[in-house]
């Protein structure tokens, strides 16, 4: 039986300083997105497109997707063999190529730490990445490769937080 799921978020553009878009350099990239009953993201674009680094960008949502879908299905693959996880932590990069039609993402990298009980085999938690990839409703949806390379710690705690190495 298939099954559909309907998501609506609503965009509006804040960014008219007065003369609408008139001139690219006239207006700013900044707009709100608002999803029911969740925090308001303050979104623009990337630097690079005249955009404000302070807030959210469409690159970096798009980079923390995949992570965020491979984490969760990870988690679910992992109860499932039995793996218990107790820290998960990721460093993800996306890589975006400009030509002359515009640009694309060409890769992203995730290097997510998961951290494991001592009674956990590493060779399930290894493999539950693998199931989790073919899982992730975001990669199945891009047409980039998305590689995972994982690192696995055997019992206490990582240690690392984002940004750590």
């Amino acid at each position: 039986m298939n099954h559909q799921h309907h998501y609506r978020v609503d965009v509006e553009w804040t960014g008219n300083l007065g003369s609408g878009t008139d001139g690219y350099r006239n207006y700013s990239r900044d707009h709100v997105i608002r999803i029911e009953g969740k925090p308001t993201l303050a979104g623009s674009s990337d630097p690079s497109f005249r955009g404000d680094a302070a807030r959210h960008n469409p690159e970096d949502m798009l980079v923390t997707a995949l992570s965020t879908c491979h984490m969760l299905s990870y988690l679910h693959m992992a109860t499932v063999a039995g793996v218990v996880v107790t820290g998960y932590v990721d460093a993800a990069e996306g890589s975006m190529a400009m030509d002359g039609d515009g640009g694309r993402f060409v890769e992203v990298v995730l290097r997510p730490t998961v951290t494991i009980s001592a009674a956990s085999d590493p060779a399930k938690a290894e493999a539950a990445h693998e199931a989790a990839h073919h899982a992730c409703f975001i990669a199945n949806s891009v047409n980039f490769p998305v590689r995972c390379e994982p690192r696995t710690v055997v019992g206490g705690d990582s240690g690392l937080g984002i940004g750590d190495s």
